[in-house]
């Protein structure tokens, strides 16, 4: 007899603690799998709390609010079986779990074997792994359900559970004595954070236990910007024994995201789908997950837009296409008027209904993102071209002001105070700095008046050695591209230029960074100040993502030719000595998004302690 079921996987857009959100999708999820003649349903890890509660998964309150919830939305699945993901406490200890829903009757609740503890990840602060092979009893309002590692049957399938860090772990997965006990769907539902290049690692991990445990696979990951800094990218895969039947499109602006897929585990030859397209390469990657993330940034704290420091160079110029690119996405998935309404601007609707969908574009990004070009005697012709070329292009509303006076008025304080001039043979630093810092206050009145957030325009490589002004270009509400290093900006703008058509890239694109904060005929540069941008990347790659020691790094890059070796000592040298004193800085950034497979933010990802030796005996060995 053939035995086929109909497999759907819908990713969630969720909130931590927005209870209402969270049931309101998973509501929606369910009836549009009913909708869709779906026979099982996958939602992602901890959809019903969020992934992101972060120490208020050490309460009692919310995962008993979790648990109260569950025979609520157990009442909307008959007719369907559904998978969803929660917390559960047991005695002293809280686990991420599965709960199994069967025609309105919770068949069991399975837990998580294995916890993520490295990266952005601290899962052990609040959960406890589950041991292999153990089961207990669990009592929802006086009803007893199987707790543990559960093996459940629908249609004679026998189904078990990898949850989100169990597939990770190679040869202990629990996969492996799944397929020893005739399990032939294994369900993964998933909170894995985004990370460019990541899905190939995942398709893989779906693929090959597809293959290994001769089973038919579906992995259902988390979509959004759910608490901030993580974004989750919806991720779906479908695989049955080594073949990949479908998938989604990853980073979507919808707030459910759906697959299906008819898998027929008698002849698996029978099993069909038309497999979606899905775009990873690396600058793709980088506008979409950025896109999605300012959007629900901006909607779930209920802010009115965005603005921005425009100065014309690399970094700003990439905060403005991100936010034209999230408006131009959103609305060709969403519709202008749905996207209106998510973001709290549904009195446009009017304004915008008879315009075609680009001139809609420029006209909502007319009310989403304000920017200033704040120009000094120091400042150029070029900048201040590239930053109006941009804004016009892309329909920012813009304006133009310097700020010498207020600059000129603190000099005159200090000078007053040290009873002497200020001098740029005597104080560089103070005078470049104060430029930065002076532009501060007023754009963020504007952004308070706005009801916006102020992005901020550090890249990874400033943070890195400390290349910013704290409470200057540091200074803003989220820093959109502290997660990228500057070599990678000043590529993707080239790459943005063609394959985004932004003619008005050209401008940027022919300058060289520079902060513009010492006069003109100093002709100031990035690059003279810090170190090539490339060689300031090959260095901080092995030194921070890869945990070398100074000599380790030399050994290393002297391998690769790319800079005499005097000179890769020196750049070595300055990069260590400015690493370490400048992590105080980097506890101020304002949250970034995670992208990359590292970033220097040390409330994600690296921590490093503010007082240190500087590397003074390892310099020395160097």
């Amino acid at each position: 007899m053939s035995v086929s079921l109909k497999l759907g996987g819908a990713a969630l857009n969720q909130i931590p603690l927005d209870w209402e959100n969270n049931l309101e999708n998973i509501k929606t999820a369910i009836l549009q799998a009913k909708q869709e003649k779906v026979d099982l349903l996958s939602l992602p890890e901890m959809c019903i709390t969020g992934y992101g509660c972060e120490d208020l998964f050490l309460s009692d309150w919310v995962p008993q609010k979790a648990i109260e919830l569950l025979p609520e939305i157990a009442s909307w699945c008959q007719g369907i079986c559904v998978s969803l993901g929660l917390p559960v406490r047991l005695g002293k200890h809280l686990y991420s779990c599965a709960a199994l829903i069967q025609d309105g009757v919770i068949q069991g609740i399975n837990a998580k074997q294995f916890l993520a503890n490295d990266g952005v990840h601290y899962e052990p602060r609040w959960f406890t792994p589950w041991s292999a092979g153990e089961m207990t009893t669990l009592y929802i309002k006086g009803k007893a359900y199987g707790f543990g590692d559960l093996i459940h049957e629908v249609r004679g399938i026998k189904i078990g559970y990898e949850i989100c860090e169990d597939a990770w772990r190679k040869d202990e997965r629990p996969g492996y004595r799944l397929a020893k006990k005739g399990v032939k769907l294994i369900i993964n539902p998933s909170a894995s954070h985004f990370a460019f290049g990541k899905n190939d690692i995942r398709e893989e991990i779906v693929f090959q236990g597809s293959k290994n445990f001769d089973c038919t696979y579906i992995y259902t990951n988390l979509l959004g910007n759910e608490a901030g800094r993580m974004i989750f990218d919806g991720e779906i895969f479908i695989a049955q024994n080594g073949k990949l039947i479908q998938r989604n499109e990853r980073l979507s602006f919808k707030a459910v995201n759906m697959v299906t897929a008819d898998i027929n585990f008698t002849d698996p030859t029978k099993s069909y789908a038309v497999l979606n397209p899905d775009l990873d390469d690396k600058n793709t990657e980088f506008v979409k997950a950025s896109a999605l993330a300012l959007f629900d940034y901006m909607r779930k704290c209920r802010t009115r837009g965005f603005v921005l420091s425009l100065s014309g160079g690399a970094d700003s110029t990439t905060c403005a296409i991100l936010v034209s690119e999230m408006v131009k996405r959103a609305t060709a998935e969403l519709g202008v008027p749905l996207f209106l309404e998510k973001i709290g601007y549904s009195t446009l609707r009017p304004e915008v209904g008879a315009m075609d969908r680009p001139s809609a574009v420029k006209h909502i990004m007319s009310h989403l993102l304000t920017c200033a070009y704040q120009g000094t005697k120091n400042s150029s012709e070029d900048t201040l071209r590239s930053a109006r070329e941009l804004a016009e292009s892309i329909g920012a509303d813009f304006h133009v002001w310097t700020i010498d006076e207020e600059v000129a008025s603190y000099s005159r304080k200090i000078e007053k105070v040290i009873d002497r001039p200020l001098t740029w043979a005597q104080d560089d630093i103070a005078l470049q700095n104060i430029q930065a810092r002076a532009r501060s206050p007023i754009i963020w009145m504007l952004a308070n008046i706005k009801n916006a957030l102020l992005l901020t325009t550090s890249n990874r490589s400033e943070g890195d050695v400390g290349y910013a002004t704290m409470d200057g270009d540091t200074s803003g509400s989220i820093s959109p591209i502290a997660a990228v290093d500057k070599a990678f900006i000043i590529d993707w703008l080239q790459w943005a230029e063609k394959a985004l058509d932004y003619p008005a890239l050209s401008y940027v694109n022919q300058l060289s960074p520079s902060a513009e904060l010492r006069p003109l005929e100093r002709k100031q540069t990035d690059e003279d100040d810090l170190m090539p941008y490339d060689i300031l990347v090959a260095i901080e790659r092995q030194a921070i993502r890869d945990h070398k020691s100074p000599l380790e790094v030399y050994e290393i890059l002297s391998r690769e030719n790319i800079a005499p070796d005097t000179l890769l000592k020196q750049y070595i040298t300055k990069f260590f000595r400015l690493w370490s004193r400048n992590q105080w800085k980097r506890e101020r950034i304002a949250p970034s998004f995670h992208l990359d497979d590292f970033n220097v933010d040390p409330r994600t990802w690296c921590r490093f302690p503010i007082l240190s030796s500087s590397f003074k005996q390892e310099l020395e060995e160097l």
